[in-house]
């Protein structure tokens, strides 16, 4: 069985292959000084099979790497996390986004991850949501979400923007995903392009508020094709329940799947983006 070095959880990697089902890998970012190269461990050949993953007390924030007790914002120490642009509110909440104030508190970032085209989209993950995501995140974020449909629907400049459509469609769908229900199974198909010509004239007004404040091509209607997604899983889980590296040392058991960032085993699931910087070792 083999065995690897112990190395600080990132979160799962992915991608679709021709058939739209979903490739994903563990990485382990190297813990060594000595060395700097990641342990990259397919996770797809290994459904099926026993998979243990062993966490060794420790966890190292993901900026810093200075030990920390508890980790914030997945993967940070407490000070790297009231310090860093990408642990501030307006990241959970983009329509707050502050960079045009002068504020953020690393603008350099911001012009890099936040003052660039953004896609607000329709997607299928535990019921019809409304999201957003940069350019290069397309299809990640929807498959970190669990999503089985997606469609993007908006093209704007900044993650400003988009936050502004995206409270706007919230007065009618949901931007949350039921994580529980997402892992239960695979949802009924839906139309998303009927479900975004209902919506889109309902935020009419919203839309040219924004158009009005930073430009008429502002927001960009789209028109792309629905994309699919399959996930590696075998079987579903009637009940869900959660393993927990700060409660439970080693998390073992026949790996039946993975969706989102979620490994199903026979007895529960883990969310390793969670345990962003837990020092661990696998055995499969």
């Amino acid at each position: 069985m083999p065995i690897s070095e112990i190395g600080a959880i990132e979160k799962l990697t992915a991608q679709l292959d021709t058939n739209n089902l979903v490739q994903y890998q563990l990485p382990l970012a190297a813990i060594n000084s000595d060395t700097t190269e990641k342990q990259s461990i397919a996770l797809n050949p290994i459904i099926g099979k026993t998979l243990t993953l062993n966490f060794h007390g420790k966890i190292a924030c993901k900026h810093c790497g200075k030990a920390t007790k508890k980790s914030y914002s997945q993967g940070f120490c407490y000070p790297c996390m009231i310090k860093l642009a990408q642990c501030d509110m307006c990241i959970m909440k983009p329509e707050t986004c502050h960079h045009h104030l002068g504020t953020c508190r690393e603008p350099q970032w911001g012009e890099q991850h936040c003052m660039v085209d953004h896609y607000v989209y329709l997607s299928n993950t535990s019921a019809l949501k409304v999201g957003i995501t940069r350019h290069t995140q397309l299809p990640t974020r929807w498959i970190d979400q669990g999503a089985t449909q997606a469609l993007p629907i908006f093209k704007v400049s900044t993650r400003l923007q988009s936050g502004l459509v995206e409270t706007a469609l919230t007065e009618y769908i949901g931007d949350k995903t039921n994580w529980r229900a997402m892992l239960k199974g695979s949802n009924d198909g839906i139309d998303l392009k009927a479900q975004a010509k209902v919506l889109i004239p309902k935020i009419k007004t919203r839309l040219d508020e924004i158009a009005l404040k930073f430009g008429d091509d502002a927001v960009q209607l789209l028109d792309e094709d629905i994309v699919d997604i399959n996930y590696p899983v075998s079987q579903y889980l009637t009940k869900i329940s959660s393993f927990n590296f700060d409660k439970t040392a080693s998390v073992s058991g026949v790996l039946l799947g993975i969706k989102g960032q979620y490994l199903i085993f026979e007895q529960g699931v883990i969310n390793m983006r969670k345990f962003s910087s837990y020092q661990i070792s696998v055995e499969y």
